[in-house]
């Protein structure tokens, strides 16, 4: 907080009395005179916790919650909200506790008091982490009432109108983080004049330089303009009356940082900017929103692609308008906004017109319903998120929507974010569509899932009972839902591999120490489990298939080797055998790419579980004292056939046709190939050609080679181990 604690005298309650008899005055315009009484005792409460404690800017301290409580009344919200905004900082900076809150104020306003508060009093590894777990506890009290956002908007807002007394680092941080996160909240929850502002802010404190040269540039401009302006104004105001179209209308200038990202983004100068300025015109309802727009549209002709439409289709934050871009006098183009009356006030009070404006209209319902819905979508990507930080990056892609609409087969409109795939829209459609999906309909045309979904498209995912997320859709998504269900599906899938694999393990560890793993007690396991608080059987063995425990360690532990234990007969440890449908649990190392028939050792790999490797392969070489590492392990005869991947190299004749002589002889033999490349040297006779081939075993890959090598331009054959292969490296 943009504070400070010395103490001045002893100052605290003076001349705030008439602040606060100005403040409530204001209320009693809308709330009943018990609540007023009761938002004054929370005045005077947090006034005497804060007693000599002053700003950076030397005010007393009781001056922040109050101005941040005038910002809430201007949205009108209720006098719970109130209440909590005076006492926002007082669990946090004074001895009061929540309890007290809750004892005076009832338990609604201390838990709002509480969503607002950070986690000061945590220990946390960086400061990265703290503060992602702040946004995390932050949000997700919103999640439960969206007003914690509300005071913590309100807040934010506050500290960046006084952020001047703070030292240049901290604004640096605070205006960045206002940027990245509070900015786009503002703006998902429909709050458009706090998100302008905050921008601009923001903008003011990180570039303070690049602010006033473009402060002046537009002070300049407006000059410059302002004939055109009246004129265009003139006119529109004319044409309508001629039209018997009652509207209101206003100049509306564009703000600094929305001009700034423009010209940054398209690489312009500011004299390239034309649409500085644009017009709004307030009608009474829908109908004539749309008889506004014809009326405009015969006075000044439209820029083609320059319309949009978000009366038909409302942004996700509930937002309603048309907009549309005129060629105006002397070429200059002119931005208009059309809304209603009740779109107005959805746009400047976003989700707070609930309180400011309490009737049924269906905008404000439809705007709460979409509102609700993504703060439930919090609370998923938080179950599924592995910590703190994770979660904001999830939610940071959200707040960054930049919008694409889309209609589902049966007509509903979805709104993704630019570059959203069809793996997004199936997971924004339910998450057992997302896990399931194996292909997707764009415009009743089967398309890759990767596909990037464009504005108008009708989507329809295709699923099978079978499938399940695939690693590499990680690649490509860019929603938080998809990338968090993903993920956890991912690591729940390894985890359950991973703990058969190390059941495996250490029923062989155990064998090698003449015990059979049914010989275990229950009464062994308990113990085990005590020693390792915090641990379930589930765990230890997904611990020892992950490499994190080694399974000779466990069962000996498990045996708890007394003099009894120390005589048993111990045997040696028999191989693991490999069936290539472990999933996850076992890999196979890519230096040397194993494939059945082939000798093989394992490597336990902290956190990666089993790594499967040839015999000779170089990396196995090199960690050969290894030895608690390196496990014995063998192919099983029996297991289902099942593609692996292996590397070969062909040194061919340069002659044309050669590579499709090649790829029907591996097509012919039954592999699939999976990448290729080739390396020619200018003028050279021969082309080096390297393949990453599908093959079931060595068998296999024998026929495979024996058929290449019938190809008369094909010089060498080689299957090539310890190099990594370009794609996969």
């Amino acid at each position: 907080m943009n504070k400070s604690n010395t103490q001045h005298s002893a100052l605290g309650t003076q001349g705030s009395a008439t602040d606060i008899a100005a403040f409530t005055a204001r209320l009693s315009s809308y709330l009943k005179p018990e609540d007023t009484a009761q938002i004054e005792a929370a005045y005077h409460l947090s006034d005497s916790a804060h007693a000599g404690q002053f700003r950076k800017s030397g005010e007393p301290y009781i001056s922040h919650p109050l101005a941040v409580a005038e910002i809430l009344a201007d949205w009108h919200l209720d006098a719970q909200t109130l209440m909590a905004a005076l006492l926002h900082d007082v669990v946090e900076d004074t001895a009061i506790t929540k309890k007290e809150i809750a004892e005076r104020f009832g338990k609604a306003v201390a838990e709002l008091v509480d969503g607002v508060s950070k986690l000061d009093k945590i220990e946390f590894q960086t400061e990265i982490h703290a503060q992602a777990e702040n946004f995390r506890k932050m949000l997700l009290a919103m999640a439960r009432d969206v007003r914690v956002i509300l005071i913590k908007i309100a807040d934010r807002l506050h500290n960046m109108r006084t952020l001047g007394a703070m030292a240049p680092e901290k604004r640096q941080r605070i205006a960045n983080e206002t940027l990245e996160i509070y900015a786009p909240i503002a703006n998902r929850l429909g709050l458009n004049s706090v998100y302008d502002e905050l921008e601009d802010l923001s903008f003011h404190h990180l570039y303070p330089n690049r602010f006033e040269v473009l402060a002046k540039a537009v002070k300049a401009a407006r000059g410059n303009r302002r004939e055109v302006v009246g004129k265009v104004l003139e006119a529109i105001e004319q044409k309508l009356k001629d039209c018997q179209i009652e509207a209101t209308i206003t100049g509306r200038e564009k703000h600094l940082y929305s001009i700034y990202k423009k010209m940054q983004g398209k690489s312009l100068t500011f004299s390239e900017v034309f649409d500085i300025y644009g017009f709004r015109v307030i009608v009474k309802d829908v109908p004539t929103c749309y008889l506004t727009l014809g009326s405009l549209h015969q006075l000044y002709k439209p820029i083609p692609g320059k319309f949009k439409d978000y009366i038909a289709i409302p942004k996700a934050n509930g937002y309603q308008s048309l907009h549309t871009t005129l060629f105006g006098p002397f070429g200059t183009p002119i931005e208009i906004q059309i809304r209603s009356q009740d779109m107005h006030k959805i746009a400047e009070a976003g989700v707070a017109s609930h309180w400011l404006y309490k009737s049924g209209d269906t905008e404000i319902n439809e705007m709460q319903q979409k509102t609700h819905q993504w703060l439930q979508s919090l609370l998923e990507i938080q179950s599924e998120s592995g910590d703190a930080t994770e979660f904001l990056e999830h939610i940071k892609v959200d707040l960054f929507p930049d919008e694409v609409y889309v209609f589902t087969p049966k007509g509903k409109i979805m709104a993704l974010p630019r570059g959203a795939t069809g793996v997004d829209f199936a997971y924004a459609v339910h998450t057992d569509v997302g896990n399931r999906c194996v292909a997707v309909k764009i415009d009743q045309e089967l398309m890759p899932l990767r596909t990037e979904l464009k504005n108008g498209d009708q989507v329809e995912i295709v699923t099978a009972a079978h499938a399940k997320p695939n690693p590499t859709w990680l690649s490509y998504v860019i929603t938080g839902k998809a990338r968090s269900h993903i993920r956890h599906f991912l690591k729940t899938m390894q985890y359950d591999e991973s703990a058969t694999l190390g059941e495996r393990l250490l029923n062989q560890a155990l064998r090698a120490l003449g015990t059979d793993s049914k010989e275990i007690t229950e009464a062994q396991w308990e113990k085990l489990l005590n020693e390792n608080t915090g641990k379930n059987r589930l765990e230890i063995l997904a611990d020892i298939g992950l490499g994190k425990r080694l399974n000779i360690v466990v069962a000996h532990q498990l045996l708890a080797v007394t003099e009894t234990t120390e005589e048993r007969k111990h045997v040696p440890m028999g191989p693991i055998t490999i069936r290539g449908t472990e999933g996850m649990a076992v890999q196979y190392a890519r230096c040397c790419r194993p494939i059945p028939g082939d000798p093989i050792i394992g490597f336990i790999n902290k956190g990666q579980g089993l790594v499967i490797h040839t015999h000779d392969c170089p990396v196995i070489a090199k960690n050969r004292a290894d030895t608690d590492k390196l496990l014995d392990v063998e192919w099983d005869p029996e297991a289902p056939k099942k593609a692996f991947d292996v590397n070969i190299k062909l040194i061919v004749a340069n002659q044309r046709g050669v590579l499709a002589q090649v790829a029907a002889a591996i097509a012919d033999a039954g592999s699939n190939i999976d990448n290729v490349s080739m390396e020619e040297e200018d003028g050279s006779a021969y082309t080096t050609m390297n393949f990453t081939l599908q093959v079931e075993n060595r068998i296999h890959l024998a026929n495979v080679m024996r058929s290449l090598r019938k190809i008369m331009e094909v010089v060498r054959i080689t299957r090539v181990k310890g190099v990594v292969d370009r794609r996969h490296g």
